[in-house]
């Protein structure tokens, strides 16, 4: 059984660790997520990138939203906001029971790697799931508006501020979770997940020692394109590629990752951009991509270990 381990943030993320999960099983994948989007909410800690991984990986996902749980009820928001407390970051009933959970812990001094360790095993995710770093890490963005960390500028501003520079609070002085490097490391292939680049693979690998594991690695090193045609499935990517300076394509986000990845995967939709990703000095993998429906993602997965996992 090959052992795959991924980077990944946000929804695309998780998706991709789905797909990997429906090809390979659930024990042969491990997740490195990001911290950086980690927030409090009414005093609970909020680990949106891991907690949609768990989600996704339950069947809890509200998969048409994209975020929270399916079937959610929102009493406890409706009565907050009565009660004049913000509620511009959603929180459903069923969503607070697993922050009031991890916020408990946390306090008690469980690191947060462990927490996810216990979620995980209660909730059946028999993928080993673990942040990236046990210590806060925060993606802040510079704006034309000034700087902004990233749920007020994803959630509460809607994403609608130019993204000018992206920088990770805490991540110098961060230290990568415990099994973190060595998953890295050990892996038959680690995949760097179809996610945002800057807010959310960004943020891992400014943990010190994380990009030196990836780029020291004597296998191979996939990176899965998060834009297919020019646009992302979802999310602001393409906008923030252009705004930062780069061009906004799969081309663009393989630069990105030149020196780091020994592989890129492109849709078909960008079969035309192989040969210059190729002079990158990365090998071009055209595959699909596209795994918005759970129905295609064992599909997709194997079609991706197919062409990456070599015997």
């Amino acid at each position: 059984m090959a052992r795959l381990t991924v980077l990944c943030g946000g929804l695309g993320g998780s998706r991709f660790a789905d797909a990997l999960v429906r090809a390979a099983g659930a024990d042969a994948v491990t997740v490195v997520g990001n911290v950086g989007d980690d927030l409090e909410v009414h005093g609970l800690h909020v680990s949106p990138d891991l907690d949609t991984v768990l989600y996704t990986l339950a069947g809890l996902l509200d998969e048409e939203r994209g975020w929270g749980v399916r079937d959610e009820t929102y009493n406890a928001r409706e009565t907050a906001g009565r009660l004049g407390a913000e509620t511009w970051f959603t929180l459903g009933d069923r969503d607070l029971g697993l922050h009031l959970v991890r916020t408990e812990l946390l306090r008690a001094g469980v690191p947060l790697s462990a927490v996810f360790a216990r979620l995980a095993e209660r909730l059946g995710v028999g993928i080993r799931l673990l942040p990236a770093s046990d210590e806060p890490v925060r993606t802040m963005l510079t704006t034309p508006d000034g700087e902004l960390d990233f749920q007020t500028w994803f959630v509460r501003r809607r994403h609608a501020d130019d993204v000018l520079a992206v920088r990770y609070e805490g991540a110098a002085e961060a230290r990568p979770a415990p099994g973190a490097l060595e998953a890295i490391a050990e892996a038959d292939v680690c995949f760097l997940a179809p996610s945002n680049p800057f807010v959310s693979i960004g943020p891992i690998l400014a943990v010190p020692g994380v990009a030196d594991a990836v780029a020291e690695r004597a296998g191979p090193v996939v990176a899965v394109s998060p834009l297919v045609a020019g646009k992302a499935l979802r999310g602001p990517l393409a906008r923030m590629l252009e705004t930062l300076g780069h061009d906004s394509s799969a081309l663009g986000v393989a630069r990105l990752y030149e020196g780091l990845a020994s592989a890129f995967v492109l849709d078909p939709a960008d079969t035309g951009l192989a040969p210059a990703v190729e002079a990158l000095g990365l090998e071009a993998v055209v595959t699909p991509v596209v795994i918005v429906d759970p129905a295609v993602r064992g599909e997709v997965g194997r079609a991706i270990l197919d062409a990456t996992v070599r015997a």
